[in-house]
């Protein structure tokens, strides 16, 4: 199996510091629909790894976040792609969760879903956090610039991080090997 994890915020749409609260706020960066249906189509399971403590938060309930996930699946699959297992952790930051990046608790249960080792699997993410969490489970950090990416990239990553401009770069890299 070809697996892809990806980060949401950030990487597949419009991220804010203000958080994603509705569904109108939920907005794909440009090229990452269509980068997700090309990947699925050339055979990639491309799942998504996302932290949602603006649930704990209370700034939107699990309706809200279920119905940004159902677009992101209707517009992918209106391109003929599909999505795989979205994980995300709605805790906050001090609840002390095993599932909040960077700890690796969502990327252990996408593996467990799939039944599928880690090691070299690329998990495309925007921030410190997403590159930690691949690494503790021995996936492939990749950092794309678009979200927080920029950001993150001037503030030091791992070694072997490898670094997109966006989703759709991952996309053509991948499905042209």
């Amino acid at each position: 199996m070809k697996l892809l994890i990806l980060d949401r915020d950030g990487v597949i749409n419009q991220d804010s510091d203000a958080y994603i609260k509705s569904l109108d706020e939920w907005i794909p960066i440009p090229g990452s629909i269509d980068a997700i249906a090309q990947l699925s189509k050339a055979g990639w399971t491309v799942a998504v790894a996302t932290n949602q403590s603006g649930i704990a938060r209370g700034y939107y309930d699990l309706a809200t976040l279920e119905a940004m996930h159902a677009r992101l699946r209707m517009l992918v699959a209106e391109q003929g792609g599909e999505v795989g297992l979205i994980v995300y952790c709605p805790h906050g930051p001090d609840e002390g969760c095993d599932c909040r990046k960077p700890k690796p608790g969502m990327l252990r249960t996408i593996a467990a879903h799939y039944q599928s080792d880690l090691a070299g699997v690329w998990f495309v993410g925007d921030s410190k956090g997403d590159l930690e969490a691949a690494l503790a489970v021995d996936a492939q950090p990749i950092l794309v610039k678009t979200g927080k990416g920029e950001k993150t990239l001037s503030k030091g990553i791992p070694e072997n991080t490898l670094i997109f401009d966006d989703l759709a770069a991952i996309a053509r890299e991948l499905i042209h090997k």
